[in-house]
């Protein structure tokens, strides 16, 4: 493709740029929705739009036809979460093309028809953590559902991490002399490649699925069921997840899913120097822990208050 034969200023022609320089740096996940993001604005903008002739009613008319399922690789409704998700990439395309050249010395965009913009946002997301009984109730059950949930749950709830990035396990990342798991860089939402302990009981349900699944080297920890070359897909997880709720009587609370365990792992280890901590989960913004995953609780306070350092009556002069 010769630049010559094309505006550099056109939505697509940039896009397209970003795909093919940025977007294989990043995670598979993150490539993932690039791509998806990629095709909802080509089809909201059009191929042939001039970046310099997006405007506020470009943005506003985006973010209602979202929200209502208009546009997108779905057809559905989508929260404001999304839609920011997807702005977020749109803006981060524009911002790269500032900085980037353009061959002949120049920039590919002069400036970022969005920059400034308020993104939207939910004003209280629905952050579930899931409690100690309802966990016990599942994974009571986990057997009934399938031996990889089963696996699987009970590496989400000791190792704190996303079900993406622990469905994509392969045996060659268990080092159970180490009592250690590698998570890898591809297979990780923020790209974070690292090692965490492994406890007894994850140890003890990697062993479990052994005899499940007796694989070594690259084999998937969790096979999907009907291609041992493919592991288990997000959706098949997530319907486990539901089918386990049921089994165990719980009733569903929206926003309680496989996420709800990182929350409940980030809460359990508050008491942990947040250093230690955001590299046993996975994160690498001390922030985000504080923010979107520890939970207050009675216990933590009262036992805090109970170790607090008594004041002595000379203190009041007495």
């Amino acid at each position: 493709m010769r630049l010559s034969r094309y505006t550099a200023t056109t939505y697509e022609f940039v896009d397209g740029i970003y795909l093919g320089e940025v977007t294989p740096s990043k995670s598979v996940g993150k490539a993932k929705h690039d791509h998806r993001a990629s095709k909802t604005f080509l089809g909201c903008f059009g191929q042939d739009r001039l970046v310099s002739s997006l405007n506020r009613r470009d943005w506003d008319r985006f973010i209602q036809e979202r929200r209502r399922g208009a546009i997108g690789p779905s057809g559905r409704a989508v929260g404001d979460r999304q839609v920011e998700y997807d702005l977020k990439f749109l803006l981060s395309v524009f911002n790269w093309a500032l900085n980037a050249g353009n061959q002949e010395g120049g920039s590919l965009l002069d400036r970022n028809p969005f920059s400034g913009f308020r993104l939207p946002r939910e004003d209280s997301p629905n952050r579930v953590m899931l409690v100690q009984e309802d966990y016990e109730a599942m994974l009571s059950v986990a057997g009934q559902v399938d031996w990889r949930f089963s696996t699987a749950l009970v590496l989400a709830h000791e190792t704190g991490h996303r079900i993406g990035a622990v469905r994509q396990l392969r045996w060659s990342d268990i080092d159970a002399e180490c009592l250690l798991v590698r998570w890898r860089k591809a297979n990780d939402k923020i790209g974070m490649a690292h090692e965490t302990p492994l406890t007894e009981a994850a140890l003890h349900a990697l062993g479990r699925a052994r005899k499940h699944n007796p694989g070594i080297g690259e084999a998937w920890v969790f096979p999907a069921p009907k291609n041992a070359s493919e592991a288990c897909s997000r959706h098949l997880m997530t319907n486990w997840w539901s089918r386990a709720e049921r089994l165990a009587g719980l009733e569903h609370v929206k926003g309680c899913g496989w996420h709800s365990l990182r929350r409940k792992f980030a809460t359990e280890l508050k008491h942990t120097p947040l250093t230690d901590l955001c590299e046993m989960g996975g994160w690498k913004d001390p922030q985000t822990v504080l923010k979107c995953y520890q939970r207050p609780d009675a216990k933590t306070q009262r036992l805090a208050l109970e170790n607090r350092k008594p004041v002595t009556r000379a203190a009041f002069g007495i």
